[in-house]
């Protein structure tokens, strides 16, 4: 199985089990993502939300490139990166605080789950980073109009996207896109995080949510992220990108 779901004490977790993929994405981890979303948005015994990868050498390496490479056009590529777009979306208005366990590398589509998330706690050991424009498109995700909307530091997001490097942890709490970096286990780490949230009921939780969730909506970030997924199937279909991806592709 590609993923895993569990569900436990009152936290739901969504495990990417892809390790020896680097827990890149596919289409079987979408459709999974997609049931995990729709059992959490029904479950009113639901106070936390976790996106992990498995292992501890990947979050999540983004889109998959070995399956995805075969869509060649926009209009091929459109279906797949609004799917995407709109299960992100999701994830970030599901009424519980929602927990990116970045345990190990994210690059690409890895740091738009992760900015979908309203907090990233982040392994020390971990580097992330939005590199598409290292294959000559943007985030395809939604994964810029998350960074825009919820970061208040707009030259260092817009700054993070377009330079499409690498960075270790303790940068990226510097800019504030790490809510938090750990050493050592990360389920400890995770379980240190949600033992001091728990000190306070959920509904408190829950309504600060809600107001979140409201001010998203009125800037229009489901139609936003919706129109930079078509702004990355216009570039998609480029001959730069096929170019870099079949350059990234050999190197492998």
């Amino acid at each position: 199985m590609s993923y895993k779901i569990d569900i436990n004490d009152g936290t739901a977790t969504f495990i990417i089990n892809r390790p020896e993929m680097r827990n890149a994405i596919n289409q079987s981890v979408m459709d999974g993502l997609e049931t995990f979303l729709s059992k959490v948005e029904v479950d009113d015994s639901i106070a936390y939300t976790v996106i992990t990868g498995e292992g501890d050498r990947a979050f999540c390496s983004g889109g998959d490139l070995s399956e995805f490479h075969g869509l060649q056009t926009a209009d091929q590529a459109y279906p797949m990166l609004s799917k995407m777009a709109g299960l992100l979306y999701r994830l970030s208005v599901l009424p519980v605080p929602v927990i990116a366990l970045v345990n190990g590398t994210a690059v690409g589509g890895g740091c738009e789950i992760a900015s979908a998330c309203d907090y990233r706690l982040v392994s020390s050991k971990a580097k992330a980073g939005f590199i598409k424009g290292t294959l000559a498109i943007t985030s395809g995700w939604g994964g810029a109009s998350q960074l825009f909307t919820k970061m208040n530091n707009h030259s260092a997001a817009l700054k993070l996207l377009s330079e499409s490097k690498v960075h270790t942890a303790e940068q990226l709490q510097s800019i504030g896109w790490a809510t938090g970096v750990y050493d050592g286990n990360a389920q400890d780490a995770l379980e240190n995080f949600i033992s001091d949230m728990r000190k306070i009921h959920p509904s408190v939780h829950k309504a600060y949510k809600k107001l979140a969730i409201t001010n998203w909506k009125q800037t229009g970030l489901k139609e936003r992220m919706l129109e930079e997924a078509a702004q990355c199937a216009k570039l998609w279909e480029s001959d730069a990108h096929h170019t870099a991806v079949d350059n990234f592709l050999k190197k492998k």
